[in-house]
Order: C-alpha cells, then structure tokens, then sequence
C-alpha cells in the first residue's frame, strides 16, 4: 500500500504505514531491488578499482610516495571533477537517468582498462593521473544518479529506509570488493602486473551494472519533465546550476544537510590521512591481535565498515522516534567526543574503535542527508543538487587532506590537529541545531 502523495498535508503515521518502512517492504519491491543491484554491482566495481589505484600509489613496492604525494595524487584525481561536476547535474535534470546509468557504467569499464595498460607498462605522472581523474568523475555521475532516481522506486514514507540500505549495502559493496581485489593480489602479486590485473577486473561488475540497470524503461528513473532539447549552451549549464543553488538555498533544511556533512567530510579527511600515517610509520612494526602496516589499516576499515552496517540498522528506527535534524546533531556532538576520547591515546586498539564509530556517524549523517534533499528538493532540480552534494563531498575531503600533509608530522601523532578535529564537530552540532530548529 503506497502513501498518499501530491499537495496533502502528510497524513498521521499508522502503525501500518510504519510497517512499510521495513526492509522487507522495500525489497518487496522489483524495482527498487533492480537499482539496488545496480549499485551494488556498480559500488562492488569501484572497491576493486580504489584498492588497484590505492595499491599502485602507495603500496607498490616499485612505486613509492610520501603523505605530500599522496594528498597531492587525490588533489589531481578529485578536485578538478569537483569544479565541473555540478555542471554534471543539469544532464542529470535533462537526460534519462536510466541512459545515463547504462552508458556511463560501460564508459568506466573502458576507462578502467586504459589505466590497466598504464600501470602495466609503469606509466606514471599525468597520463596516469589523468586516466585515474575520468573514471572518478564518471564514478561520481553516477552515484548522483542513482541517489536522484531512487524516490522513483520507494514511496515517501520509506525514503529514510531506502537510503540507509542503499548507501550502507553500497558502501558495504565497495569495502567487500576492496577486499577481494585484495584477496586477488596474492594470486596476482603486487608489481604493475598485479595492480594492472586489479584494475581491469573493475570492468566486470561495472558491465555488469550496466545490463542490470538497462532493464528499467527509457523514463522510469525521471525526470519527471525532462527536457526534449539535448543541446546545451554554457549560458544555459550555468543559469541551471544558478536556478539550483537558489532552489537549495530557498530551503534552509536541505542547505543545512549539505553544511553539515561537508564540515563532516572536512575532519574526516583530516583523520583519514593521520590514520594512514600512523599505520605506515607509527604502527607499522606492530604485532599481535591489533597489528600495523596494512593489516592493521585493514581492521580500520572493517571496523568502519561495521560501523556502516550499525547505522543502517539503527537510523530509521531513531528517525521515526525523534526526527532527523535532532539525530544529526547528536552524531555530530557524539563524533566530536568519540574522535577526542579514542584518537587521543594513539593506540591501535583505540583507532580501530575510532574508526568504528567514525563510520557509524558517517554513514548516518549521509543517511539523513540523502533523505533531506530527496524530500525536499524538487524532482527537477535533484540532478543539479545531488551533483553540488558531491561535489562538496569531493573539495571538503581533499581539501582536508591537502591541509594535514602540510600540518601532520611524519607518525602521525598531532595532538592540536585532533582537539581542533573535535572542537569543528562540537561547533558543527551547535550551527545545525539552530538552524533546524529556527525551520
């Protein structure tokens, strides 16, 4: 039973309505399952590749880079898609969401191939880059793609749900197929040769993505009024992109969500590459049930996997009883003391919980972020506004990562950089707060 839509004022929540935000509802569903694999198998594709570009860079033997280097490899790769994806958007508002997924998917699995042949022949530089810095922008197209058309396969009152086992599966998906490149590198090795095979093992299940998603019709993903003209003057890409930041802005919620989680993004790119550093230089001769080096970065990661799969369980559920504005504060207040309690020790056992708690807190932030912008934010302008949230989540991260090179010592261990860390999340809290509370 769908909940009634259109320009009614939104019913009481029965406790049958309730029992249709249930995953067992969603999944009930063809089509929203039918998008779900397309970005599982998508989001699978883009663990493999991360983990072949990451390897290549960092962990190479034949390679080698410092925390400058590395900051500076995600600079190239994110930042200049960031200062044109949101033009991405307004394809987004004009083009079969549908086509886009189909073609763009098959347009990563020959990109992925290109940059195979450049790490087995040794290519590095901006050839590398370059070939790295496509497929992350055409990565991007389509997770704002799939966030823009997933209401089209859900009703209303099952958008919070929907997003927390599409973002968290999502996220779960990349992390599993990070791991099994990883468990593919033993039989591969990890020379160029190795990396190169990871990497053009992407293509798989991003061809696979792509059969997958071409079984919705040409127009069911939206937009609901897509435009018929296909040509585009760059007057036109920027009054669209001006019509969105206006349309954002024009809704003090949705604005608040995208402030929120990039200030969120700043602090966890800070302590992204702190992590890193600790594990290459601080941890790395460890030992014993909490080991350094990339094992050790391992347990990180699937503790915050874990913390991913905690907050899909537990978001809808809190939403429902308090609200989304009030959880999101208290993520934020609950990260900033976390990150302080936990980080400050600099021990493994206590980076891990960090790392924990720190992917709790981000996913549930991104669940109700995700939920906000689709509520609020008019089909038409979805396109434009979730390819401005990426770009956010791009610049924020890079821009973080950017600024710890310069400031983190070689272990790793700054005390100043972590209290400031908490000190933005405290005050992130406060600034939400009041916002939410004045709308």
């Amino acid at each position: 039973m769908s909940s009634p839509s259109g320009g009614c004022p939104a019913p009481r929540v029965t406790s049958v309505q309730r029992a249709e935000t249930t995953v067992r509802h969603l999944v009930l569903r063809a089509d929203f399952r039918r998008l779900l694999l397309t970005r599982l198998l998508s989001q699978f594709g883009d663990g493999v590749f991360q983990a072949a570009l990451a390897g290549t860079v960092l962990f190479n033997p034949q390679r080698a880079a410092d925390p400058v280097d590395v900051a500076a490899g995600f600079a190239i790769l994110l930042l200049p898609y960031s200062l044109v994806g949101p033009f991405a958007g307004v394809w987004l508002d004009r083009w079969s969401r549908r086509q886009v997924l189909v073609r763009a998917n098959a347009l990563r699995a020959v990109l992925v191939a290109v940059v195979a042949a450049l790490v087995l022949g040794g290519v590095a530089g901006p050839p590398f880059y370059t070939a790295g810095l496509l497929v992350f922008s055409v990565n991007r197209f389509v997770l704002a793609a799939l966030s823009a058309g997933l209401p089209h396969t859900t009703d209303e009152s099952s958008l919070v749900s929907a997003n927390a086992l599409s973002t968290t599966s999502g996220a779960v998906a990349t992390v599993v197929g990070g791991g099994a490149a990883l468990g593919l590198l033993q039989a591969t090795g990890s020379g160029n040769a190795g990396y190169a095979s990871l990497a053009l093992a992407a293509a798989l299940p991003y061809l696979a993505a792509a059969a997958v998603v071409a079984g919705f019709g040409r127009g069911y993903l939206g937009p609901d009024h897509q435009a018929r003209a296909t040509r585009l003057s760059a007057r036109d890409v920027a009054v669209g992109m001006l019509a969105g930041a206006r349309h954002v802005w024009a809704h003090p919620p949705a604005a608040a969500a995208l402030i929120a989680i990039s200030l969120h993004r700043l602090c966890y790119g800070a302590l992204t590459l702190m992590t890193l550093l600790l594990y290459r230089n601080t941890f790395e001769s460890r030992g014993g049930l909490f080991p350094g080096g990339l094992v050790g970065l391992g347990q990180v990661l699937g503790a915050g996997a874990l913390g991913t799969l905690l907050a899909a369980v537990v978001t809808p559920w809190v939403v429902r009883h308090i609200g989304k504005p009030r959880w999101t504060a208290l993520l934020l207040v609950g990260a900033g003391i976390a990150q302080l309690t936990l980080g400050l020790p600099f021990r493994p056992p206590t980076i891990v919980a960090a790392g924990l708690v720190l992917g709790f807190v981000g996913q549930a932030i991104k669940i109700c972020v995700d939920t906000t912008l689709q509520e609020s934010v008019e089909d038409d302008y979805r396109g434009r506004v979730f390819s401005v949230y990426d770009t956010l989540f791009n610049v924020t991260f890079v821009v973080a990562l950017l600024v710890g090179a310069f400031v983190l010592p070689p272990s790793g261990i700054s005390y100043p950089l972590l209290i400031t860390v908490g000190a933005v999340y405290e005050v992130t809290a406060v600034v939400y707060a009041h916002v939410t509370r004045r709308h």
